[in-house]
């Protein structure tokens, strides 16, 4: 089955007798802010119940290793929370049929928003980060909070009417912003695209308007929050590189996302590039990626050409009609990002590379100056199962992302087991 955005959508195959093992539950317990945790609360409970996987109360008693009487008492408050509900019938080989119980993905919803630099994606979603509605706006970032956060709080409230939904439903709200966020505050760090957003309170007024928890993050994580959630949930160490008029990476370390001690990780785009000179960069320094190998630099290079290329867009547009001077570009500038891609090939050893942002619709010209840097400057090692592959979420990568680290939160086993308290 396809999902948003093109992304293969996965679910478990369980046995009805329930191919998850009480060992193996007890061995991974649930990974929760660096502590392991058994499965013994309803939280918990949960948490093994989001795999979308039908289960009895027989089931859930040989995965816990709870008794009966316990995992009935979970189950009946996470039922009257309406986070549970009856998934129908085992088969009966005698006597009453076994109930089993599935996660509600419909219990409540989340507001989530993408926020580019002249456009954002806004969605209302389900707890499974799958869109009830979405919608594309323009707007420019460099208005300031005080403008933008209001035209964001009037679309969610518009797409909660288009979809009859009520923001009593609501769990939390998440925005991805394109400049540096410290997580932990919610507040942008001196971005430089982003006049009068530093140091903002962006998550006090969102939480204050809906009343609701509200998280931020830098755009990039979320789109390599959303690749990961939605479309390669198996793979455990990936990169996700947005190329447009910016350029970052989000980091996907042992299934999580890596945001850094301060939530500066993945500042791809003002790394020192080769061959980059004193080209200066928007951010203060000189010879930055970003200042060479951005959708708006190859643009500004073409415009020194003579060719009318003023963004992104226009540069796809000119690859895409088979323009040469736009095509040699393009790859050049896929292999600059390659050679500074291939340190952190070097330094990280992912399993996975996800090419997204506007220029990356380019297609296999971008890509194939990327994986051509990669191979030739990686050790085999690095790069013998090493995949590079084109962005599958698309433009919903960010938004999806943004969903999903409110979801991570709001269902956490220690949230859910304060808001059933």
């Amino acid at each position: 089955m396809r999902g948003i955005g093109g992304c293969q959508s996965k679910v478990p195959e369980v046995s009805a007798n329930c191919a998850i093992s009480r060992t193996v539950w007890f061995n991974r317990g649930v990974k929760e802010e660096g502590r392991f945790l058994g499965a013994a609360s309803a939280g918990e409970l949960l948490h093994l119940l989001r795999d979308g996987v039908p289960r009895t109360r027989t089931e859930l008693t040989s995965v816990t290793g709870l008794a009966r009487s316990t995992v009935r008492l979970r189950l009946d408050a996470l039922l009257d929370a309406g986070l549970v509900s009856e998934g129908g019938s085992e088969t009966s080989t005698g006597g009453r049929p076994a109930g089993r119980f599935v996660f509600n993905a419909r219990a409540r919803i989340v507001l989530a928003a993408e926020v580019g630099a002249t456009h954002a994606t806004l969605a209302v979603t389900d707890l499974t980060s799958s869109p009830l509605v979405l919608r594309r706006i323009e707007l420019d970032v460099a208005d300031g909070p005080d403008v933008v956060l209001p035209v964001l709080i009037k679309t969610w409230k518009a797409l909660l009417a288009e979809a009859g939904l009520d923001s009593v439903q609501v769990a939390g709200a998440g925005i991805g912003l394109p400049g540096p966020v410290e997580h932990s505050t919610g507040r942008p760090n001196n971005p430089p695209i982003m006049p009068g957003w530093d140091d903002y309170d962006v998550r006090g007024r969102i939480a204050s308007e809906f009343g609701v928890p509200a998280l931020v993050d830098n755009e990039v994580n979320l789109m390599a929050l959303g690749e990961h959630t939605k479309c390669f949930p198996d793979a455990q160490h990936v990169i996700v590189v947005k190329v447009a008029t910016g350029i970052g990476a989000g980091f996907i370390s042992n299934g999580e996302l890596h945001r850094g001690a301060v939530g500066a990780a993945g500042d791809l785009g003002h790394i020192a590039a080769p061959h980059a000179g004193d080209v200066p960069c928007r951010c203060g320094n000189t010879g930055c990626l970003e200042a060479v190998a951005s959708g708006s630099a190859i643009a500004a290079a073409l415009r020194a050409k003579g060719i009318d290329a003023h963004t992104s867009t226009d540069v796809v547009a000119l690859v895409r009609t088979g323009d040469l001077e736009a095509g040699q570009l393009v790859r050049w500038a896929g292999r600059t990002i390659g050679e500074v891609l291939a340190t952190c090939v070097s330094m990280f050893n992912p399993s996975l590379i996800v090419v997204g942002g506007t220029l990356a619709m380019a297609g296999e010209m971008l890509l194939a100056g990327v994986r051509e840097a990669i191979y030739r400057r990686s050790l085999p090692l690095a790069t013998e199962s090493l995949r590079i592959v084109p962005s599958q979420a698309g433009d919903d990568a960010g938004v999806l992302g943004a969903a999903a680290m409110v979801i991570q939160h709001v269902l956490s086993p220690s949230v859910v087991d304060r808001q059933l308290a």
